[in-house]
This record gives structure tokens, C-alpha cells and sequence, in this order.
């Protein structure tokens, strides 16, 4: 299924039934007064979020969602039947978005956004009194909520991986979990945010984001662009990963670039915990993978760890210091 982000949609709940107007009508009872009942309410539209659920492309083609209306009262003091309620699964992460303000942020297995029926209206038995013994008025049901509404995804992760274009970053979550990205030895071969889940040991595990490469510019929109960076706004510490071989450029220009380009999208980002990661050493010989570790930590850019996806070097490493940031940051999010 094609990964969708964003998407604009209708929605609306049903509109509540009309109330009855009717008088009780048997033999012998001349006068039986009024039995109109009222009208049902109106279903609901609900959203709610689901781990079934990975991308918006369920509502591609589809672009308005209304719950049923409620029925009318009928006679007999009968209350119409209740409109049913149309509940739409969407992801874990989606943000409901009405005109530039959030209206709900569904960021939890199960959270819920409702938009509430509208009332039934009161059938004639209500407007009975001792000065109108046979009213012929009856409410009509009131109207259902609509809504323009914008749905956009923002994964749920601990842990972003942030680089260049064949900085590694697929290889590496293919390596730390069960994630299978697409891996090819050329720029942007990830086109989609993937998700892999790290488990260490029993009750300590955490969620990696991998987005596409960004590159210098990515804000102005060259390459991608950084739309992809919504993805990891929810993380609480980046992994930027530099590998020596991208583009012929140096890895502290690197790191400082990827610095740059999130300060452009959300200058809080930037502020958060990194560790800068050394890829591809497998590629280097020693005296220059020593050469490399030692500019990024005379930068001052962060923790410089140095890693090999392909044969696995530093790999423990890298895992013990990502969780240990992420319990420093309160670690309630990734004890699963």
C-alpha cells in the first residue's frame, strides 16, 4: 500500500430525527391525547487511532464521511431509532488539523476525535399542558457537525536516524531490527519514512525512525525537501549519521549541515540529544577511521561513536548509548 501523510477530508455527523406528532387513536377512548415520540439522535463520526493502521491511503479516493441520521418518532410514544456511528481507523501519530488549529492529536493506540450527532427532536407529547390539550407541534431534529478537516501523520518513534542520501541509515535499522527498507547503492532509494522496533532484552526495546537523506538546501526545497522531518518531531534523540564516501565532502561539514537544515524546519529539533555516527568505517583503514572519530569530537558536535552496518562494528555500542540517552530523557515512552 502506498505511504500517505496527509490528506484532506469531510467529515460529519448524522443529523438527529425529527419528533412525531400524533394522537393516541382506539375505540373508545375519545379523547387519548397525544403519543408522538421523539426523534433518534444522530450518529457520530469518530477517528480513532490504530496500530492496524501504517499510512492515510484509505482516504485517497474517498473524500467525504458522514454517520447516519437519526430516524423520526413515531406514534405510541415510539423514539426513533439512533443513527449509527461511523468510527474511520487511521494511524497511531495522526493530528486532526481544522483550519490551522489542532483539534486532536491521536498519539495513543486507541485515542479517539468525535463529532456528536445532533439531537432528536421532542414529539408532541412534550407540548401537552392543561391549556393545550392537542399540540400540533413537534421539534425537528437539529443538524449533524461538518468539518473541513486536514489529517496528518507524524510516526511515533523514540529514535531518528538523520543523514545524507547513503549515509547508511537503512542498512543500519535493516541491521538493529526486523524493518526491511528498500537498500541500493544510489542517492534517495528511501522515498518513505520506515519504522523497526530495537529490542535489547526482555522490557527494554525502543521504536527508530529511518526518513529519507536530506541534503543541503533540503528547507528550500532541493532533493526531498524536509517534509519527511514531521516523522521524527515526536523523537526524543536524533542518531546523525555521516558516512566518509557521500559526495566527497567532510564529515564535520557533514554533520553541520544536517544541523542546519533541521534549525531551518524546527529550531527546537536542533536543541535535542544526538549522537553523531561514523558509518562505513569497514571502508576505512584504521589510521583514518582514528583520523575522522577525532575531527567530529574536536567540532564539539556530540558523542562521536563509529559503526559498520555491514560487519556489525560498534553496533552494541551504538545501542547501550542511544538507550541510555533515551532513559535520561525519562525513558517511560520506551519501556515496552
Amino acid at each position: 500500500m502506498r505511504f500517505i501523510d496527509e490528506v484532506e477530508i469531510v467529515i460529519a455527523s448524522g443529523r438527529g430525527g425529527d419528533g412525531c406528532i400524533s394522537f393516541r387513536r382506539e375505540k373508545f377512548v375519545p379523547r387519548g391525547g397525544p403519543d408522538g415520540g421523539d426523534g433518534g439522535r444522530g450518529g457520530s463520526l469518530v477517528l480513532e487511532a490504530t496500530r492496524a493502521r501504517n499510512t492515510l491511503a484509505d482516504f485517497r479516493r474517498r473524500k467525504a464521511y458522514r454517520a447516519r441520521n437519526g430516524r423520526p418518532g413515531q406514534g405510541r410514544n415510539m423514539t426513533g431509532a439512533s443513527g449509527a456511528d461511523l468510527v474511520l481507523p487511521v494511524p497511531v501519530g495522526t493530528m486532526v488539523i481544522h483550519e490551522d488549529e489542532l483539534l486532536a492529536d491521536l498519539a495513543s493506540d486507541g485515542a479517539r476525535y468525535q463529532l456528536p450527532g445532533g439531537r432528536g427532536g421532542r414529539g408532541n407529547v412534550h407540548f401537552k399542558s392543561a391549556e393545550r390539550r392537542t399540540p400540533r407541534i413537534a421539534e425537528e431534529g437539529k443538524p449533524g457537525q461538518e468539518l473541513e478537516v486536514r489529517l496528518e501523520l507524524k510516526l511515533i518513534a523514540d529514535v531518528g536516524l538523520i543523514g545524507f542520501p547513503n549515509a547508511g541509515k537503512s542498512t543500519l535499522i535493516s541491521r538493529i531490527s526486523a524493518a526491511k527498507p528498500r537498500i541500493a547503492d544510489y542517492p534517495f532509494t528511501t522515498l518513505v519514512p520506515n519504522l523497526g522496533v530495537v529490542f535489547l532484552e526482555e522490557g527494554r526495546s525502543f521504536v527508530v525512525a529511518d526518513v529519507p537523506g536530506l541534503i543541503e538546501g533540503a528547507s528550500a526545497g532541493a532533493g526531498l525537501g524536509h517534509q519527511f522531518l514531521r516523522h521524527v518531531e515526536r523523537c526524543g534523540v536524533y542518531l546523525h549519521l555521516a558516512a566518509p564516501d557521500v559526495y566527497d565532502r567532510d564529515v564535520v561539514e557533514m554533520v553541520r549541515v544536517l544541523d542546519g537544515e533541521l534549525r531551518a524546519y524546527d529550531a527546537e529539533l536542533a536543541r535535542r540529544p544526538r549522537i553523531v555516527v561514523l558509518t562505513k568505517i569497514d571502508l576505512l583503514q584504521p589510521d583514518e577511521r582514528a583520523r575522522q572519530v577525532r575531527d567530529l569530537e574536536d567540532a564539539g558536535l556530540g558523542p562521536v561513536l563509529a559503526i559498520s552496518a555491514v560487519t556489525g562494528a560498534g553496533l552494541r555500542e551504538l545501542l547501550g548509548a542511544t538507550w541510555r540517552v533515551l532513559q535520561e530523557q525519562g525513558g517511560d515512552s520506551v519501556d515496552r
